[in-house]
């Protein structure tokens, strides 16, 4: 029987969550809004970091079996779609160190275990990041014949060196801009003998775990941050164009050899997907509260203007695609740890969650500003902020165009593809 009631753990999840929210959240936007630049209003919500990480909403984003308190991904997606549906950029500093954290959570060993420790002790304010993308574009980074990754690494005795450039990963500058507390970087190996024997980019592909001692160690010149990139939403959220020059890190800092990386970066990016999906829920569900809101009001009428027919009609498309991107989100969340199916038909609802939710966040903040009017282009209302805030979800985490429908194309379209498997468990 399909039933949709949260548990009590979901439940108090959800209230943790929503109070969280309420406290140190909702007057982020007020604390950054007037500072210069992204670096300061990054800057600015360390103390509402630091109240997440002591009220273990970091930790919350670490799996229990190795030390955190995460029960769930459908409780992941709860807790996304609270802190969304209030203020989005102190949301995604939070959720960038669990982004960051999730390579090593998926291939994580026992030795790892001090690289993780930081951020299960409930104090300070350590920053994860996953750093992926590249000033020239990753979409094809795995594509026979073409450049892929440009980011490289070679061995050098019991060390590895790190050379290359890296664009969006957030937080990757650290609060104060000298490295992250722990970085997960995707890069390329480029020993002669790992390339000798490599028959696919796949087979080079590697993570490495740089930590802020391993670029203290490696010299003032070893990370420079190129350029701060100012976006037209998340206006707090630092994702900078860095450069890695003669980073050294120790052999045992290899957190996926070469030819085991891709696998754990897909893997990695599935689960976001998902949470990406739960960020426009959130998006959706506040730009609905904001329109129903404004359609009490009868605009010198005689009714209140949703009772006009044209502004039902976006009021409720607007309700329609929330509702059914939450669903498609929680199903996303339950098939990636319980399926049906092995791993490649876990992942087909996590890509759809993407998809649809990020286009239905942009739709639903359009049909709100139509239902509002001329007013909803006062930034005293929240609309064009919600609108800036939704642009990002198509286009960022794998853009949908570049890499989310193509790996949907190419799963629907492999030899033995069932349609309905993902959904049913089985196949007529």
């Amino acid at each position: 029987m399909v039933d949709f009631t949260l548990s009590e753990s979901e439940q108090q999840s959800r209230a943790a969550a929503h109070a969280f929210a309420a406290t140190h959240l909702a007057p982020a936007k007020e604390i950054y809004s007037n500072l210069p630049n992204q670096e300061e209003r990054f800057r600015s919500l360390k103390p509402i970091y630091e109240a997440a990480v002591k009220a273990g909403f970091i930790r919350g984003q670490i799996p229990a079996p190795i030390g955190g308190s995460s029960q769930s991904l459908v409780e992941a997606a709860i807790l996304v779609e609270e802190f969304y549906a209030v203020e989005a950029s102190a949301s995604l500093t939070i959720f960038g160190t669990g982004l960051g954290l999730t390579p090593l959570a998926l291939a994580y060993r026992p030795d790892l275990k001090e690289f993780l420790d930081p951020f299960l002790c409930g104090t300070g304010a350590p920053l994860a990041s996953l750093v992926f993308s590249e000033p020239g574009g990753v979409a094809n980074w795995l594509e026979p014949g073409a450049p892929g990754l440009q980011t490289t690494a070679y061995r050098d005795g019991n060390e590895w060196v790190l050379n290359g450039e890296k664009m969006w990963a957030t937080s990757s500058a650290g609060w104060d801009y000298k490295g992250a507390d722990l970085s997960c970087v995707v890069c390329r190996c480029i020993d002669d003998d790992v390339v000798k024997r490599a028959s696919h980019p796949r087979d080079l592909i590697m993570v490495l775990l740089v930590t802020r001692e391993d670029i203290e160690r490696s010299g003032p010149d070893s990370f420079r941050i190129v350029k701060d990139v100012e976006t037209a939403g998340h206006k707090a959220v630092s994702g900078p164009h860095v450069k890695y020059t003669n980073i050294r890190v120790p052999a045992k800092n290899v957190l996926c050899a070469p030819g085991t990386g891709a696998e754990i970066i897909t893997q990695t990016f599935e689960t976001s997907a998902m949470l990406v999906g739960a960020m426009g829920v959130g998006i959706q569900r506040a730009v609905f509260d904001a329109a129903l809101a404004f359609s009490r009001d009868t605009r010198g009428g005689t009714v209140p203007i949703g009772q006009r027919q044209s502004v039902g009609d976006l009021l409720i498309n607007i309700k329609t695609r929330t509702e059914t991107s939450r669903f498609l989100t929680w199903k996303a969340a339950h098939c990636l740890t319980s399926g049906p199916g092995e791993h490649a038909q876990r992942r087909e609802h996590a890509l759809l969650a993407k998809v649809h939710c990020a286009e239905a966040a942009v739709q639903s903040c359009l049909d709100a500003i139509n239902a509002v009017g001329v007013s909803s282009y006062n930034s005293e209302l929240p609309f064009a902020d919600l609108l800036s805030t939704a642009l990002v979800l198509p286009i960022f985490d794998g853009g949908n165009v570049g890499m989310r429908k193509r790996a949907l194309q190419e799963l629907v379209m492999a030899e033995g593809y069932q349609p309905w498997f993902a959904s049913f468990g089985t196949e007529e």
